[in-house]
């Protein structure tokens, strides 16, 4: 049995638990030295609890990361114990070396890329820094996950190339977890009997981009009879400072809050017609490289996807003939596009109709994948 230990940035994080899940899912043992963001519940794993971060504060983080490094070598045995340590994002990759380094080990280091952050796209010294310190830290790994390949053709091959071994994760669905079956293929939403009910449009996950935000209230003022505007998910409160206010303003938007994945998706997605899946947090970077959860959610759920043109999730969506995409200026043609489709539910229709053609395993990781990534991880490194 491989034995892991999770350097996690919130352990509360969905995204992480899921990776967990998958993980404990093949049988691998996970130990996790994580931070939190807030009081959440215990996690389901043996956890070691590194200290609390707030979202943004990344000076506090840069301090977190040998704070946590030191409370992490209080737990020496646990540590020792692991046959390799995952990190997920930068600032736990150094926490994670720092932790090596105190207590005296060699375990070998898979880092997880979750996003690349706005400080290592920087052209300046700032962003030199940044990129200077994942250089160093990276070519000390064994393996590096991704969840999209824009990261690796716009950030790691461009400033690191040769300096590491890719894996590809998906953010799929973990194959244990208990989401519930696949929609029947007889619709029976609202707007499949009755065209005049409102179309459920939602936004689910990490709500953390103030554009998405504001193109979504701009469709529910156009709309306030025909669009139902949903919000499942975690606000961003520093990109997005007025958030219940204008939801509150407006009686065809609702706010759902926080949730567990996947224990709540079938109800959520269960209530949707489409998903927004654009980003404009870090637009041109980060926002336009990723694969968010929601295709791979959505999708399991028969939930079409809109995108915005231009990004990896407008070609993911174009490659599998499964959602829409939408050329800028949004401000003018979300609306049209919306305006077509309150007309004529077609196009969605056959969306759905193809989401629900396609193999579990576009949305559902199978289970023992991550298992053979991380063997494959060690195999590598053992015969170098």
């Amino acid at each position: 049995m491989i034995k892991v230990a999770f350097f996690g940035h919130d352990a509360g994080d969905a995204a992480v638990r899921r990776r967990v899940r998958a993980m404990r899912d093949g049988g691998i043992r996970v130990v996790g030295f994580m931070m939190r963001r807030q009081d959440n519940d215990a996690p389901e794993w043996v956890n070691i609890d590194l200290g609390v971060t707030r979202d943004g504060a990344f000076l506090q983080r840069i301090v977190r990361i040998f704070s946590g490094a030191r409370i992490a070598v209080d737990s020496r045995d646990e540590l020792a114990k692991a046959d390799v340590i995952y990190a997920r994002n930068l600032d736990m990759l150094a926490c994670a070396f720092l932790a090596k380094l105190y207590a005296k080990l060699d375990t070998p280091v898979i880092y997880e890329s979750l996003d690349v952050h706005r400080l290592l796209t920087r052209p300046d010294w700032i962003g030199k820094t940044f990129r200077g310190i994942e250089r160093r830290l990276l070519r000390r790994t064994i393996g590096l996950v991704v969840s999209s390949p824009g990261f690796l053709r716009n950030h790691f091959e461009k400033h690191y190339s040769g300096l590491y071994q890719p894996y590809l994760v998906e953010n799929r669905l973990a194959a244990a977890s208990d989401f519930g079956p696949r929609p029947d293929p007889v619709d029976t939403r609202p707007q499949a009997s009755n065209p005049d009910a409102p179309l459920r449009l939602g936004w689910v996950g990490n709500l953390r981009c103030q554009r998405s935000f504001d193109l979504l209230c701009a469709l529910a003022d156009r709309y306030p009879d025909q669009l139902d505007i949903r919000l499942h998910g975690q606000p961003a409160r520093i990109e997005i400072p007025v958030f219940e206010p204008e939801i509150d303003a407006r009686a065809n938007m609702s706010f759902g809050g926080a949730y567990r994945s996947p224990e709540d998706l079938a109800t959520i997605y269960g209530g949707l017609d489409v998903v927004w899946a654009g980003d404009f947090m870090e637009a041109g970077f980060n926002s336009s490289w990723l694969l968010p959860n929601r295709i791979y959610e959505g999708g399991y759920y028969a939930t079409p996807a809109i995108a915005p043109a231009g990004t990896e999730t407008a070609a993911w969506i174009n490659r599998h003939d499964c959602g829409i995409s939408v050329e800028e200026p949004l401000d003018e043609t979300l609306p049209e596009l919306f305006e077509g489709i309150l007309n004529d539910q077609s196009r969605l229709a056959a969306c759905r109709s193809r989401l629900l053609e396609m193999p579990d395993d576009v949305f559902i990781e199978p289970n023992g994948f991550f298992v053979e990534v991380l063997e494959r991880a060690l195999t590598t490194a053992r015969s170098k």
